[in-house]
């Protein structure tokens, strides 16, 4: 007989409380609104400084990785209150995608084979960039999700759409059909064989762009099942922790608005006191506080292992995606005027909500995903 699964614990610790307290710091002091405001103005989105004074200087780019390769040994869960801060900022740094996603994916190769090695250390180091070369919007779950051909020597050819963050990047991961059927290679962003052509996306501070690998030479890190499992890890674990930057998306839209509507007079009055408004806020409130409990409980299911993981992320982005654009929508409209103005930084957060909503998978793909884990087929 199998023992129950412990209820999760969905509390922060105090280890977790004081990364928090120092991320958010140095987030406070580097990357307020007006220096982001600032850095698109600029047409430099990606903020290399603030990568080095997140990543190197407080270690939190090596959070996933094991203390054998010079990380932290650390869980899901401390990157996920990284992920918290990350989103109540909407810092230009390549966290998600390079420090839990791409890590990820190489935590599932093989770790004696040198070139493994060699990136996990300079991922956890903070020195390296990598991204897993998938169209931002790649679902877990799924058939191998590759848009790339490899040959015997491990030449790579193909176009992959909509990458994130790959203008920061010195590492692709690329997903590809070898000799062999799936496999998963490393690629220097220097190859001649590499082409990047950028594109506008909605969410300015995080870079979108098209790749195409033209007999680009491929390192290989995994072939087969394991290619499968590490790339299908690494979406289900990126797809679980977005769900905790958009719950910070949610928290920081809900305390600006909150701080506007009791500042601002109207008819001798705060029109927070009004109780059409109160009933927004409140409701807002409510649904914030549900997607807090969500994304915890996929930062955690992640963090032990838990073979209820697949739920409880699908839970977690289905219903965290859209309290993230709801929050910044109301932001918004009760901010009234200036709320639409570039000055005004909640622009910023609904064009970040709106893009974690297709990223890892829109709603709809994650709600179909639960009904089938749970038997539970649409009419």
């Amino acid at each position: 007989m199998t023992a129950p699964t412990p209820d999760p614990d969905l509390l922060y610790t105090e280890a977790e409380d004081d990364l928090r307290t120092a991320v958010r710091a140095l987030l406070t002091d580097r990357c307020d609104p007006a220096t982001v405001l600032a850095g698109l103005e600029s047409a430099t989105a990606y903020d290399a400084g603030l990568w080095r004074a997140l990543g190197t200087d407080i270690g939190t780019a090596g959070l996933l990785v094991p203390e054998a390769f010079g990380g932290a040994g650390a869980s899901a869960r401390e990157a996920a209150v990284v992920l918290e801060e990350l989103g109540r900022s909407v810092a230009p740094v390549p966290y998600l995608t390079s420090a839990v996603i791409a890590v990820t994916a190489l935590l599932g190769c093989d770790g004696e084979l040198p070139d493994v090695a060699r990136l996990l250390t300079g991922l956890a180091e903070g020195r390296t960039v990598a991204v897993l070369a998938l169209p931002l919007p790649t679902a877990p779950g799924g058939t191998y999700p590759s848009r790339v051909h490899a040959d015997a020597r491990g030449a790579l050819s193909g176009r992959i759409t909509s990458v994130a963050d790959a203008a920061a990047a010195q590492i692709l991961l690329v997903p590809a059909d070898g000799p062999e059927g799936p496999a998963l290679y490393a690629v220097d962003t220097t190859d001649a064989g590499v082409r990047y052509d950028p594109v506008t996306p909605l969410d300015l501070t995080r870079p979108l762009g098209h790749l195409t690998l033209e007999g680009a030479a491929g390192r290989p890190l995994a072939t087969g099942e394991r290619a499968r499992a590490a790339v299908g890890q690494a979406l289900l674990t990126g797809a679980g922790l977005l769900a905790s930057e958009q719950l910070g998306i949610a928290e920081w839209c809900l305390a600006e608005t909150v701080r506007h509507t009791t500042e601002r007079k109207q008819f001798g009055r705060a029109v927070g006191s009004f109780q059409a408004l109160k009933h927004r806020l409140a409701a807002l409130w409510l649904d914030v506080a549900s997607a807090r409990a969500a994304a915890r409980n996929a930062a955690d299911a992640l963090a032990t292992d838990s073979p209820d993981a697949p739920v409880a992320v699908a839970v977690a982005q289905a219903y965290c995606a859209p309290v993230a654009v709801r929050a910044a929508e109301e932001c918004i409209q009760l901010h009234g005027g200036i709320g639409m103005t570039w000055e005004h930084p909640a622009h910023l957060f609904l064009k970040r909500a709106k893009s974690d909503e297709i990223a890892l998978g829109a709603p709809g793909r994650h709600r179909e995903t639960l009904a089938e884990l749970v038997a539970l087929p649409a009419p």
